[in-house]
């Protein structure tokens, strides 16, 4: 080994510059067996490529990418990163993209209303971009439009040209899950626990829910609906504030249809704790059918979302949108299914 060869081992990182001056060809011309190597002669080509192995030199992708005007690197902008949800759609994406030849850039951006990183960081650098839109906001709509890639749009009802979008249908959910409640509960003891009241799939839930439970011929009041947080505290504080308001007699033959698998969580425990039976004094219907439904006793009943398509289709939109600019928007129709279990009797 040269003294050359002995000063490139001990660096850290071998530089395009290292491998030009082996192969005793300009840079440029390392850069071109790289990225055109049909600009290049046959005898130089194989030059360079013998000393960027011998070397070990690894090209920076990024750099690559800028040349190419391709990173093969998508974006996923989600408003959490926290909980099965999330979890499941991440897997369905990521899988995809792994298969399809891409890596997968994720952030929970689109939970901060428009945080310079979305148009501004390292999301400029991606080759197209799935943003889930839980709630209004233009800002950040207008950032993610303003980066000019293809977009894919989750959960929100965008309408705007080559924008394609995602949507799972929550009425048809909501309205087996009611309709199966009202099976053993009397409409005015059927009670919809959600999420914020901003939250489109809230919103669209509790719609359904009103709907459904005025087509049975049970007049919605205003205190069937309860809006708060997705998550096991929201559900909790639900269930044990009608025990303070009115007993443990106030929970007794309820139904409840949940916003999430995490809230009907929270208003199995706080039943029981009030020392009821589920699903004997009240039955519980979650919604997603994240792992919690299965792992919890008495098992959930829940509306199966089809978490893992979800990612999946971004993926599968973004890069036919990536290979088609001009299309015209599609917006595809995920399906739900009700999944009954112990917690609202079989």
């Amino acid at each position: 080994m040269t003294r050359k060869d002995e000063d490139m081992a001990n660096r850290t990182a071998v530089s395009i510059q290292d491998v030009a001056e082996a192969a005793k060809v300009s840079i440029a011309t390392v850069s071109r067996v790289l990225n055109n190597p049909h600009l290049v002669a046959g005898e130089t080509a194989q030059r360079v490529q013998t000393e960027i192995a011998r070397l070990g030199y690894v090209p920076n992708a990024f750099a690559q990418g800028l040349i190419k005007k391709s990173s093969h690197v998508l974006g996923i902008a989600l408003p959490d990163l926290h909980g099965e949800f999330y979890s499941e759609l991440l897997r369905g994406a990521d899988t995809e993209a792994r298969r399809r030849g891409y890596h997968l850039l994720v952030s929970s951006e689109a939970r901060h209303g428009g945080s310079p990183a979305v148009s501004g960081g390292v999301f400029g650098l991606i080759d197209g971009l799935a943003i889930m839109l839980t709630e209004p906001d233009e800002r950040l709509w207008k950032e993610t439009r303003g980066m000019r890639i293809p977009t894919v749009v989750l959960d929100a009802e965008i309408d705007a040209p080559h924008v394609d979008r995602i949507l799972v249908d929550n009425a048809a959910g909501t309205h087996d899950a009611t309709r199966h409640l009202l099976e053993a509960v009397k409409g005015d003891k059927l009670f919809f626990v959600g999420g914020p009241k901003e939250n489109f799939d809230t919103k669209r839930r509790a719609e359904e829910f009103v709907r459904t439970l005025r087509a049975s011929g049970a007049p919605a009041r205003t205190d069937e609906i309860a809006y708060g947080h997705y998550s096991t505290e929201w559900g909790e504080s639900w269930a044990n504030d009608r025990v303070k308001a009115g007993g443990v007699s106030a929970l007794k033959g309820v139904g409840v249809l949940a916003g999430n698998d995490e809230i009907a969580l929270g208003i199995l425990q706080a039943v029981q704790d009030a020392g009821l039976s589920v699903p004997r004094d009240v039955r519980i219907v979650g919604f997603d059918d994240t792992r919690i439904a299965s792992m919890v006793r008495p098992r959930l009943s829940t509306v199966r979302v089809p978490l893992v398509e979800v990612g999946e289709k971004a993926v599968q939109l973004l890069l036919e949108r990536i290979e088609d600019p001009r299309r015209a928007a599609a917006t595809v129709h995920l399906p739900t299914r009700l999944i009954v279990r112990e917690s609202s009797g079989r």
